[in-house]
């Protein structure tokens, strides 16, 4: 019998995995459009709407911090930013698509794939300063905390699935 506890953790689970396939598929979609656009065009994009629209003035902290990332992409960051985006992108829709459908190996594989991209996360940001990566950590470690409740409700309601030794 499904208790509140078993209901609010399949809503979250749920929850969780729609903004871990939204963030796959946009991760995907961004890493495609550095792979197809050139870093004069990605840079004057950055330079001409973001900072100036969406960041406040172009000698701003924020601004100045968007537009060194940009600059990045001259050198090997566009690289690593098309690869890191792509790969994390599919892995995310991958284990989406095999948590939704209740594949129980996949979960255990999801917990340690995404215990890595914080590490990693984490890692990059102290190397780079970038504002983003932090978010996406704390993000990742909510929806590992949300994988592992559905995780032990499914062990719990499912007697076939084997619990590791």
């Amino acid at each position: 019998m499904e208790g509140p506890n078993a209901r609010r953790t399949a809503h979250l689970f749920k929850v969780a995995m729609l903004v871990k396939g939204i963030d796959g598929a946009a991760e995907l979609i961004v890493a495609t459009v550095l792979l197809l656009v050139s870093a004069a065009t990605v840079h004057r994009l950055v330079a001409d709407v973001l900072a100036r629209d969406l960041l406040g003035s172009a000698d701003g902290p924020l601004a100045q911090h968007v537009a060194t990332v940009t600059d990045g992409f001259a050198t090997g960051n566009r690289t690593f930013a098309v690869v890191y985006l792509g790969l994390h992108g599919i892995v995310k829709l991958a284990l989406v698509v095999a948590l939704l459908r209740k594949w129980v190996p996949a979960y255990p594989v999801a917990i340690v794939v995404l215990g890595a991209f914080v590490v990693y996360e984490v890692y990059r940001a102290t190397r780079t300063g970038s504002l983003l990566l932090p978010v996406l950590a704390v993000l990742d470690i909510a929806i590992i905390v949300v994988i592992v409740r559905e995780y032990r409700l499914l062990r719990r309601d499912r007697p076939e699935v084997e619990r590791p030794r």
